[in-house]
């Protein structure tokens, strides 16, 4: 029994038709979910902009 080598696998260093266009479509619906992701959390986070006053309260003491 002798085990099958590259060349003799039928879609080896090619891809044609129905699979060319699946392996497309993953690959730009991935880019476009991460762009999303990127545009929505630059959005969502709010942070608060950090305050230059130095002064300090005084604590309530008991």
């Amino acid at each position: 029994m002798s085990e099958p080598t590259l060349e003799s696998i039928s879609d080896y260093n090619t891809l044609s038709g129905e699979k060319k266009k699946v392996v497309f479509a993953i690959v730009i619906s991935s880019l476009i979910m991460g762009i999303v992701y990127t545009v929505a959390t630059s959005f969502l986070s709010h942070e608060e902009p950090t305050s230059t006053d130095k002064t300090f309260q005084k604590i309530p003491m008991r």
